[in-house]
């Protein structure tokens, strides 16, 4: 394992988440009595009182061997994508992406629906799409992982080509892929990106 700055070249050909128990004392010197909530609404109370956090947002970029490009917005037809290379829905940009590369969505049943409305992924890769809650996003090329904590890093991924700190496990991959965790100047100075690191593997577990 190894982390150091790390820059990417231009792709130009592929682009490709106690109580204190004493008694209280009255002013009559009895017992103050106190009236203890049971354990069930105590816990709902905690919980409407607790702000919900939005759920975990996903995106992912395939740059396949054939010269494609294969963006997707959700868990199920990414981890399908990898291990079967075919997707049940998708959209088709020709001749769109980086130099002229085709760019294929992965895109869910309901969105194909929705004709003339534009999918998560596509949202996603032309920037029009703002991750409310975490974020979380794996982009594969050249048979690497590069793996992305946060939506402004992935975004400076597409914009310029290149991740300038990195933290690489060789071998790390469900098939001996090497798995690069794409970091920035302030989580570079954590040192293991532990929290990236279980979120890569636990997605895997999500199958």
């Amino acid at each position: 394992m190894q982390m150091k700055p790390q820059r990417m070249q231009p792709l130009a050909l592929i682009l490709a988440m106690g109580l204190f128990s004493g008694c209280a004392t009255s002013q009559t010197g009895e017992p103050a009595k106190t009236e203890a909530k049971p354990a069930a609404q105590a816990t709902a109370t905690a919980a409407s009182a607790a702000p919900a956090s939005a759920p975990t947002e996903y995106f992912f970029i395939v740059y396949h061997e054939n010269g494609r490009i294969y963006p997707i917005a959700d868990v199920k037809n990414y981890l399908g994508f990898l291990e079967h290379d075919e997707l049940t829905y998708t959209r088709t940009r020709i001749g769109e992406g980086p130099d002229g590369a085709t760019l294929v969505f992965g895109i869910e049943k309901k969105e194909a629906d929705e004709l003339g409305k534009p999918s998560k992924a596509e949202l996603f890769y032309d920037g029009k799409y703002q991750p409310t809650g975490s974020f979380y996003g794996e982009v594969m090329l050249d048979g690497r992982f590069y793996v992305f904590g946060t939506w402004k890093d992935f975004k400076d991924f597409l914009e310029h080509k290149e991740v300038t700190y990195t933290f690489t496990e060789i071998g790390a991959g469900p098939k001996g892929e090497t798995v690069i965790y794409a970091l920035n100047k302030d989580t570079v100075k954590e040192g293991r990106p532990v929290k990236l690191i279980e979120a890569f593997n636990n997605l895997r577990k999500s199958k």
